[in-house]
């Protein structure tokens, strides 16, 4: 099943049915978003009581859901379909280049085409990497993270929870990005960023809150 009804859901579909072993049977979302009884030719159900109709025991979710609030939005859905106690199904496109063991990639990721990930990366649960990214060596990607294509992690860099990296963007080795960051299209980070903050251009920051996390995570990743 698919949580979701909209384009993200849609192509999610897509990708699943045309390149991977699952068999999309329905879709589900909350009660006052469904806006009709089918999407994409399949039945859409409450999310509320979907556990109704598909026992967890034999069904798979995948949470087809953006960036909202900071990915907050595909957080939540993700929490909840684990405490209904459903499997997250990731989906890993075969067009890849790959130098990691796929199993070691964390639940309901959505990697697509053209990505090249070196050896030694560490990614998170429920990660978002859009087409044709580069993800350097010993990169490590945190949790609900929304990258979007052509971005260029390089080596030893650090992307913090609930962060999302625009177009084209580029992040200079060892460096970290904070959690809850927004890197706009087209930014190069050559230095670390303080969580919670929105960057543009060549590291300029619009909003800053300090945390002692990336000082945390440099101090035991070096």
């Amino acid at each position: 099943m698919i949580f979701g009804m909209d384009d993200i859901a849609e192509v999610a579909k897509f990708y699943f049915e045309n390149d991977s072993e699952y068999k999309v049977e329905a879709f589900t979302v909350n009660r006052e978003y469904k806006k009709n009884n089918t999407f994409c030719n399949l039945p859409v159900f409450d999310f509320e009581d979907i556990e109704n109709y598909f026992s967890p025991t034999e069904y798979e979710m995948f949470i087809a859901v953006g960036y909202s609030r900071m990915n907050k939005v595909r957080e939540e859905k993700y929490n909840i379909a684990k405490q209904k106690g459903y499997k997250l199904a990731s989906y890993i496109s075969s067009h890849i280049t790959c130098w990691i063991d796929r199993k070691q990639i964390g639940d309901n990721c959505f990697i697509l085409e053209d990505n090249t990930i070196q050896p030694f990366v560490k990614i998170g649960n429920n990660v978002v990497l859009w087409s044709g990214n580069h993800i350097g060596h010993h990169a490590h990607i945190g949790d609900h993270v929304f990258i979007a294509s052509h971005v260029v992690l390089s080596g030893r860099t650090y992307v913090g929870d609930n962060s999302f990296i625009g177009v084209n963007a580029t992040v200079n080795d060892h460096v970290a990005i904070g959690k809850g960051c927004v890197i706009g299209s087209g930014a190069l980070i050559t230095k670390d960023t303080e969580m919670n903050s929105v960057y543009k251009n060549q590291y300029t920051p619009i909003y800053v809150k300090k945390s002692d996390e990336l000082n945390y995570f440099k101090s035991n990743n070096n």
